[in-house]
């Protein structure tokens, strides 16, 4: 993959003859509003099309986010055409990652263009530049520096920018009201066998459900008529399954028979030639996905880096009474809004990660025994100070695991690091026990992203809550107003109180 080729991928995007007079100084005058105005200026106007519908502020981020999505797509027809210049297996996993990321990307962009409160446009352009962001990374992943899909990308990213941008202000309360189905016992209730009898689907290795595997059980879902919830039940036992619920899969709930009796286990990696996006166990992107009773487990084992448990970029994503299980990046929160309520979470090195609007409730957090002696739990990877995406970790309990406590006293165990340049993580009323190290907080490299990032603290306990020694970072506070904790609860920071209620998933909308 040449500079050459790289030439004429660039040259093909929007050849239209430019615009001129008054047009031209309209659109010089609405980019220049924007974080990334040379770009802006440069596609709209070489394309009559933009610069001649623009008659106000409405107009402007109407045609801002149809310029985004275009691109996207002239990028995506290029990335198509290089993918066969790809020179190795590694190349091409990262390449098919990008396929697909483009995909989303473009469908997420369209969206937003006539569908949606300002929140959830907010939410899925987030999303359209997180995928972008992990196009790269796939990359990066196997040590490939010649790419060139990444430098494609860069208008993309910057005109999705613009539009969060142009979109920031007062959000609205998104509407999903799509939950369990009526049957479904309460949180507080053994999911009774009668119950279970009404799953639209039952897997159960013994044979004696409609399928073996779990596979096969959404690939039967596929084929259903009408958008209502569909239920999955899956019996005990140990499903080794990679399992990839795409976005035809919509309001698809599963539902096991508990942590440690329902498994679904894989074991890829980036150690073992797999992207971190792709090493997923179970991967999930269809909105309104719920799970209850599941454990999710990779067995790459540390040795093996990135080997994620789970992965979700399901909008309105619930996940109750579940268990992540893994060791370096086990539960990735891609994208989209999120919540985990009574889950266990055992990990080592950035092992909640991605960027997600995610809230952690009520929820055990096991650090384990790592490789190099040192764990981070998280690792927020907002890369655009206008993404309103972040992980609220909220009345958890953050303990040693089994094979942690002989060696705690050997090993730093930190709050976090900054993944990315708006890295965004609060702890809030959590139990943190002696194993976190004083500082709290871990860097990534060097000084990168401690002035622009925003780690909190509020009102933890435990031994580890301590924050007279904490890192001294522009971007790291101690919260003492509760107002701004308010925030990061879920009835602010996913709107929880418009659809967590149809989900019958126990939660607290506030502090």
């Amino acid at each position: 993959m040449t500079f050459a080729i790289l030439t004429l991928v660039i040259a093909s995007f929007f050849t239209s003859p430019a615009i001129s007079g008054n047009s031209q100084a309209r659109i010089k005058a609405r980019c220049a509003q924007t974080p990334y105005p040379q770009p802006c200026e440069h596609f709209m106007d070489h394309n009559p099309k933009y610069g001649f519908s623009i008659k106000g502020n409405f107009d402007f981020f109407k045609m801002s986010k149809q310029l985004a999505l275009d691109t996207a797509m002239h990028a995506q027809v290029n990335a198509y055409s290089l993918s066969a210049k790809c020179r190795n297996a590694k190349e091409k996993a990262a390449w098919a990652d990008c396929l697909e990321l483009y995909g989303n990307t473009i469908m997420k962009i369209n969206k937003s263009i006539d569908h949606g409160t300002s929140i959830d446009v907010q939410t899925w352009l987030s999303t359209a530049l997180t995928n972008l962001e992990t196009c790269e990374r796939g990359f990066i992943d196997f040590g490939i520096t010649d790419y060139v899909l990444p430098l494609m990308s860069n208008n993309v990213t910057k005109l999705i920018s613009n539009t969060l941008y142009l979109n920031k202000g007062s959000y609205e309360e998104p509407a999903y009201k799509e939950g369990f189905p009526t049957w479904v016992s309460p949180p507080d209730r053994k999911l009774l066998q009668s119950e279970t009898r009404q799953a639209n689907i039952v897997v159960a290795k013994d044979g004696s459900g409609n399928y073996k595997k779990v596979n096969e059980a959404f690939a039967a879902a596929k084929e259903r008529s009408g958008s209502g919830r569909y239920v999955i039940y899956v019996k005990q036992g140990t499903y080794s399954e990679n399992v990839d619920i795409g976005n035809g899969l919509k309001n698809i709930m599963v539902v096991g028979d508990g942590i440690g009796k329902t498994i679904i286990t894989g074991s890829k990696s980036v150690g073992g030639g797999t992207t971190t996006f792709k090493s997923a166990t179970v991967a999930v992107v269809g909105d309104g996905f719920i799970a209850r009773g599941i454990t999710f487990r990779n067995t790459a084992g540390p040795q093996n880096h990135q080997a994620v448990a789970l992965r979700s970029g399901s909008d309105f994503s619930v996940f109750y009474q579940c268990s992540f299980e893994g060791y370096q990046d086990t539960l990735y929160v891609h994208s989209e809004r999120q919540f985990y309520r009574g889950c266990d979470i055992y990990g080592t090195v950035d092992f909640i990660f991605g960027n997600a609007a995610v809230v952690v409730q009520n929820c055990n957090i096991y650090p384990r025994k790592p490789p190099n002696r040192t764990n981070t739990i998280t690792a927020q990877g907002r890369t655009d100070p206008n993404q309103n995406t972040g992980i609220s970790i909220h009345k958890c309990r953050v303990t040693a695991a089994s094979d942690l406590k002989p060696v705690q006293s050997s090993v730093e165990t930190y709050l976090g690091r900054p993944w990315q340049k708006y890295s965004r993580t609060v702890f809030m009323e959590t139990f943190l026990d002696s194993l976190i190290d004083p500082a709290g907080w871990m860097p990534w490299s060097g000084n990168f992203a401690l002035d622009t990032l925003y780690y909190g603290e509020y009102m933890n306990t435990g031994a580890g809550s301590s924050t007279s020694r904490r890192v001294k970072w522009k971007g790291y506070r101690v919260i003492t107003s509760a107002s701004e904790a308010s925030r990061f609860t879920p009835g602010n920071f996913i709107a929880a109180n418009s659809w967590l209620p149809g989900t019958n998933v126990p939660f607290t909308s506030g502090l």
